[in-house]
C-alpha cells in the first residue's frame, strides 16, 4: 500500500448511517495526514439529523475542521465536482443502503449522489464504505448491482451481529485507505465480504 496520498484529491462523502460517523471521522483524519486532500460531502440527512450519535451542527464542523475546508451539503455544490476536476477518486463513507439503491438505478436526487455522478462523467474510481441492516436482504440486489459496475471498488465489509443482525454488512473502515490505494490501482481488495476471527 502507498505510503502516502500526497497529491491525491479524494472526495469524502458521508450518508447516514450514523452508528458509523466515528469511524469514518477517524479514516478521514488518516487520509490527511497521510497527504490527501479532502473535498467533504454530506447528504441532506447526514447534514441536517440530530441523533444520538451527535448533533448536525458538530459534525458538519467536524468535517469541515479535519478536511481544512467547507463541506458540501446541497445538489448545486456537488454538481461542478466532475466539471471543475475537483477529485482523482470518490470515497463514500458510510454508504447506506438507501444511497446503494440510489446509485445502483443511477438516481440523483442529493448532495451525495450528484457528488458521484459528477465524479463519474471522467471515468474516475468510487470506494464504497457499505453500512446497512438490510445488505443481506432487500439492498443485496442493488450492492451486486454495483459489484457489477466499473469504476466502483468497495471497503471490505463484514457481518457485524450475525445472531442480532443476520441481514447487516458494516464495512471495516479500518481498511479504507487500503480500499482507497487500490481502487487508484484498478484493483478490489479481497476478500469483499468475510467473516471476524476477532
Amino acid at each position: 500500500m502507498k505510503t502516502n496520498f500526497i497529491g491525491i484529491r479524494i472526495g469524502y462523502v458521508m450518508t447516514g448511517s450514523f452508528c458509523t460517523f466515528e469511524r469514518s471521522f477517524a479514516q478521514a483524519e488518516k487520509l490527511r495526514s497521510m497527504g490527501a486532500e479532502l473535498v467533504p460531502v454530506m447528504s441532506e440527512h447526514a447534514a441536517s439529523l440530530d441523533t444520538r450519535f451527535g448533533t448536525s451542527t458538530h459534525n458538519i464542523a467536524r468535517l469541515a475542521e479535519i478536511c481544512g475546508r467547507e463541506v458540501i451539503t446541497d445538489i448545486s455544490a456537488a454538481e461542478p465536482i466532475g466539471p471543475k476536476d475537483m477529485t482523482d477518486i470518490m470515497v463514500v463513507a458510510p454508504c447506506t443502503s438507501n444511497t446503494a439503491a440510489k446509485l445502483a438505478a443511477g438516481m440523483t436526487d442529493g448532495a451525495a449522489t450528484m457528488a458521484v455522478k459528477s465524479h463519474l462523467r471522467s471515468g474516475k474510481p468510487v470506494v464504497l464504505a457499505i453500512a446497512s441492516n438490510d445488505s443481506l436482504l432487500g439492498s443485496a440486489k442493488n450492492i451486486g448491482e454495483l459489484f457489477n459496475r466499473k469504476k466502483y471498488y468497495f471497503v471490505p465489509m463484514l457481518q457485524d451481529d450475525i445472531e442480532r443482525k443476520p441481514a447487516s454488512l458494516v464495512a471495516e473502515f479500518e481498511l479504507l485507505p487500503e480500499a482507497v490505494d487500490a481502487a487508484l490501482r484498478g484493483v478490489q481488495l479481497r476478500p469483499i465480504i468475510y467473516h471476524s476471527v476477532r
